[in-house]
């Protein structure tokens, strides 16, 4: 057998996508280039590690075996590029995160220093929503997610960040008191919500749901950001993280809504999956975030104190 290093890293990717061209992607190479690289890997073995049938491509008993072994073996090259780079005195590889779309307010502030002492440490960031974060946490694609709501069904270890406050907001146009309202007043105003697999939507719904309430209009979008804009245009109103919205709330351009039931309390947690074998770079992170998740919240996030 004479295979790559490259050759391994593009039969996991393809064994982990069940698809060349969701490989190709991913890896950022061309279509052809993954088939003859996976075409020259086949070649090393006697006993198929794919089958095409109908078109799609699965992975074989054996071939399953092999991504396993290219796994363990990825992996334990990485640390040996670590090690070698701990001698120079340099932490070295990648970082890899997801987070909730709410989550890119805060996750950059846990950042910045580490990536600033460790510069030869690479970044993989994926902000989407809570539905993608789910699956890349159990598809073992990131070191640590950021979520404010734990998906219960995943075996997780946590480190708390910092508490996660939802409120009612309105834009600035119309004159509100400070008397909170009943939560019948939602049943009379329109309601702009996340797009399905957001945890903002979950927490709207849920909330709610457990007062009963129907909604007199329903606008979704797809973005934090576009909530934002379209509450401030005098669109509706939306339950959303006040971490998203200091800006906004400073220069007037939105307005707490004080209503029966809200704030709703969660945490932000970094998350990652119990039985992971953790990378050096991944225990750097976490050995930093314990250290100092106290001092950067007060640095950076006391503000949010004035809104209790």
């Amino acid at each position: 057998m004479n295979f790559t290093i490259n050759q391994l890293r593009i039969f996991l990717k393809v064994a982990e996508c069940q698809s060349i061209t969701k490989a190709a992607d991913e890896l950022h190479l061309t279509q052809p280039a993954v088939s003859i690289q996976l075409k020259n890997f086949q070649n090393q073995f006697d006993v198929p590690l794919t089958e095409v049938i109908n078109k799609r491509i699965f992975i074989t008993d054996f071939g399953k075996e092999m991504a396993k072994t290219a796994e363990q073996v990825l992996h334990d090259l990485a640390e040996l590029n670590v090690k070698a780079s701990s001698f120079k005195g340099l932490l070295t590889g990648k970082l890899k995160i997801s987070v909730v779309s709410t989550g890119k307010y805060i996750i950059p502030y846990y950042l910045s220093n580490f990536l600033k002492a460790h510069p030869a440490v690479e970044l993989s960031l994926n902000v989407t929503n809570k539905a993608k974060v789910v699956e890349d946490l159990e598809n073992n694609e990131v070191d640590f997610s950021l979520v404010s709501i734990l998906p219960e069904h995943l075996s997780l270890n946590k480190v708390g960040l910092m508490q996660n406050r939802l409120l009612l907001i309105g834009g600035a146009g119309e004159k509100q008191n400070n008397k909170k309202r009943k939560p019948a007043y939602l049943e009379s105003v329109p309601l702009i919500f996340r797009e399905k697999g957001s945890a903002t939507r979950q927490v709207m719904e849920g909330y709610l749901k457990a007062n009963g309430l129907s909604v007199y209009k329903k606008i979704e979008l797809t973005s934090n950001e576009a909530v934002k804009q379209a509450v401030i245009a005098g669109l509706g109103y939306s339950v959303m993280p006040l971490i998203g919205i200091k800006n906004e709330l400073l220069y007037g351009q939105l307005q707490i809504i004080p209503i029966q039931g809200l704030p709703i309390l969660s945490e932000w947690n970094l998350v990652w999956l119990k039985d992971k074998r953790i990378s050096p770079v991944a225990q750097a992170f976490l050995a930093f975030i314990k250290q100092e998740s106290e001092p950067i919240k007060q640095r950076y996030f006391s503000w949010a104190d004035n809104y209790i």
